[in-house]
């Protein structure tokens, strides 16, 4: 459990806002951990900056280690973790909610006619002013329902492009400006797993001083053109749709396995037999092999302390850089902080690894404790060869990420509010370019597609100015007349056919 001590103690209270159990009380100014409560998950060290609490042994014979994450919560009888998921019965962990199985999986038939749309917008052209019906509304019975697709060609102002960069290197901070000739076009947003985001475009960009740049850069990346992106602070990049990204002038073609601590789950049994430990380095999470669970079933622990900030047990938070695994860390030895020869022993291997499996370095440890670099055997070799060949190849993708609830809907119905309302019921199938859309929750008609899932070239752009997006709604006839759609502007999907203005394509899946 956790103990106080009480000369440091300020009672500051950020080890009771933390607390996930709230069993920290501040009383007279000091705080006091309720033990009936702690469960050990360290959330409280972590915060606090007066070195006053500390991890000391717990003595209750009834508490569980709880081993299903990292944290490894020490929970006592008849409590739950931190998490909430897992409660001590009397010595046994049990997951205290009841699996959920569906019980409504029989198919739709009438979701899965509607599900791809007869024709796309591309190629559809408009019809200005946008009262007139929309300048294709076709049907064509599929599987014994009779289908409706309405498409236009619409400038959309409130126009994103969320561009997903695969790579480990740290191309400029979250909240970063990324401009195009000089002019900004979009920011960074947070990371996801081994992939940088952007967000180009908006509606406040789009009508700026700089509108025509915006949606220029986000019609050539949605038609997958190269395009060159210079972040404040951070990379020059060059990114294409398909692509993999070039960062600074150099092409990064692998994106990582996974982040430190899973390339110490991952791979656990094949370091166990190479080596005696290994830091696995990640701006994310790094891993310490012998700490880690995994590699704590493999070999004891070796002494070895890396440089960065304790997450939980084997997992190191380290700063970003353009050093090995996109931390700060340049040189493979800096990654070691210290080597306790109480523990580690002379002779003892420490790997020091990019979680792309790119570059390695192992180390032998001196007499005098110290990490000497030394040659990579020909096992270990074999071994990064096969932990490099498990990284997916890394590639810029993209989603038009926009919102559809303009004038233009008067193209596909007198009564907007329910197309809007078809649309989140399911009843109207919204896609760009016949590519599918995740719709956002909420009001509106606000949308997610994947630019690779579209037919080529799918976008223009206006002076307006604006993006020019493809867009197609889907629906049953008897629906489409229900919303006050233009029924009598229906025209047969072969009667389109034989204006003879037309190119066959295949959807993406």
């Amino acid at each position: 459990m956790i103990s106080v001590s009480i000369d440091k103690c300020v009672g500051c209270r950020e080890c009771s806002r933390v607390c996930p159990m709230e069993a920290i009380e501040i009383i007279d100014k000091k705080a006091v951990v309720n033990k009936d409560d702690c469960v050990n998950c360290k959330s409280c060290i972590k915060v606090c900056k007066f070195n006053a609490l500390e991890e000391i042994e717990d003595t209750n014979p009834n508490s569980v280690v709880c081993t299903n994450c990292g944290v490894r919560c020490i929970i006592p009888n008849k409590k739950d973790g931190a998490c909430k998921r897992f409660t001590n019965d009397n010595g046994k962990l049990f997951r205290n909610r009841p699996l959920q199985i569906p019980d409504n999986i029989e198919p739709d038939k009438e979701k899965i006619a509607i599900s791809r749309p007869l024709i796309t917008a591309v190629g559809a052209g408009a019809s200005y002013p946008d009262y007139h019906p929309a300048p294709y509304i076709v049907e064509e019975n599929i599987d014994d329902f009779d289908v409706v697709t309405v498409v236009t060609e619409a400038p959309i102002s409130y126009s994103s492009m969320m561009v997903k960069i695969d790579t480990n290197i740290h191309i400029g901070d979250e909240s970063a400006v990324v401009r195009r000739d000089g002019k900004e076009v979009g920011t960074i947003s947070t990371e996801q797993y081994g992939s940088q985001i952007l967000i180009l475009g908006g509606v406040n960009r789009v009508k700026g001083p700089h509108g025509m740049t915006v949606v220029k850069t986000m019609t050539e990346i949605g038609n997958k053109k190269l395009v060159k992106l210079k972040i404040d602070g951070g990379s020059t990049i060059e990114i294409q749709v398909g692509k993999p990204p070039i960062i600074d002038g150099v092409e990064d073609t692998k994106m990582r396995v996974g982040c430190g601590g899973a390339c110490c789950g991952l791979f656990a049994k094949h370091l166990g037999k190479l080596i005696d430990e290994a830091i696995i380095l990640d701006h994310h999470i790094t891993g310490l092999f012998t700490k880690h669970p995994a590699g704590a079933e493999q070999l004891p622990y070796s002494g070895v302390t890396p440089v960065g900030r304790l997450a939980t047990p084997g997992r190191y938070f380290f700063e970003h850089g353009k050093g090995w695994g996109g931390t700060n860390v340049e040189n493979p030895a800096e990654a070691i902080k210290d080597i306790d020869m109480t523990i580690a022993k002379p002779g003892m291997k420490i790997l020091v690894a990019e979680t792309t499996w790119r570059n390695i370095a192992l180390f032998e440890v001196s007499e005098e404790g110290k990490a000497v670099e030394i040659e990579i055997p020909l096992e270990l070799e074999e071994f990064r060869q096969m932990a490099a060949e498990n990284c997916e190849d890394s590639k810029v993708s993209a989603m038009y990420y926009a919102g559809v609830g303009g004038s233009a809907r008067a193209g596909v119905t007198v009564n907007p509010i329910k197309l809007t309302q078809a649309v989140h019921k399911g009843d109207a199938v919204l896609s760009i370019a016949g590519a599918e859309t995740f719709l956002m929750p909420g009001g509106g008609i606000s949308f997610l597609s994947d630019v690779e899932k579209m037919v080529d070239e799918p976008f223009n752009y206006t002076a307006s100015p604006a993006v020019l997006a493809p867009i197609e709604y889907t629906i049953v006839k008897e629906k489409y007349d229900e919303i006050g759609g233009h029924i009598k502007a229906v025209r047969k999907l072969d009667d389109v056919k034989k204006e003879g203005r037309y190119e066959y394509t295949k959807l993406k899946k």
